[in-house]
């Protein structure tokens, strides 16, 4: 059978509906598996806890050292208003849930001196991580497949990762999270 030019447009269209459909089914996809469920790859949330970080005051911190207990990692960047914004409720979990075990890493995808500058102005009581740059690259294998800020990470005292959240996260998904894992 030979197409004229009708049939060649016909097939055209017929060829872009089906590609938008793979593209929204794929997206949908990545969606409902969701930003709240298990990592797929466990190898690289197991490989984070070999893994150390300048800390912002000197000295290095080691993910080995928080392993065995609930852990709520947050993905942020000084230049991130977002990120600004829930620092107060991740500082106040950590104070309200410490004596439950649960710790909270903060992991800076940001230069090393406006992280600096910005904790002497707004200190927060949980430990901060120097991870520049490949903080994005980090939490693209623990799930963020969209590479934004601010981005958690929430781990299970047995290591595990047990949820993630891209965007602010609220007092409610934090408490809610200490229920189900803690």
């Amino acid at each position: 059978m030979r197409l004229d030019r009708r049939g060649w447009a016909l097939a055209a269209g017929v060829a872009a509906v089906a590609a938008v459909a793979g593209a929204g089914w794929s997206l949908w996809r990545q969606r409902s598996v969701g930003a709240d469920a298990a990592s797929p790859n466990a190898a690289d949330a197991d490989a984070l806890w070999s893994l150390s970080f300048d800390a912002p005051g000197g000295g290095r911190l080691a993910m080995a050292t928080l392993r065995g207990q609930p852990l709520l990692l947050n993905f942020w960047a000084t230049w991130c208003p977002p990120c600004l914004r829930e620092m107060p409720t991740l500082d106040r979990f950590q104070r309200d849930f410490a004596t439950n075990g649960w710790r909270v890493l903060g992991l800076a995808a940001d230069q090393p001196e406006p992280v600096r500058a910005y904790l002497a102005h707004t200190p927060v009581s949980y430990r901060i991580g120097l991870a520049g740059l490949d903080g994005i690259e980090l939490a693209r294998r623990l799930g963020n497949s969209g590479g934004g800020l601010p981005f958690t990470a929430v781990f299970g005292r047995d290591g595990l990762l047990r949820q993630r959240h891209s965007g602010e996260v609220s007092r409610a998904l934090l408490e809610a999270w200490a229920k189900g894992i803690g």
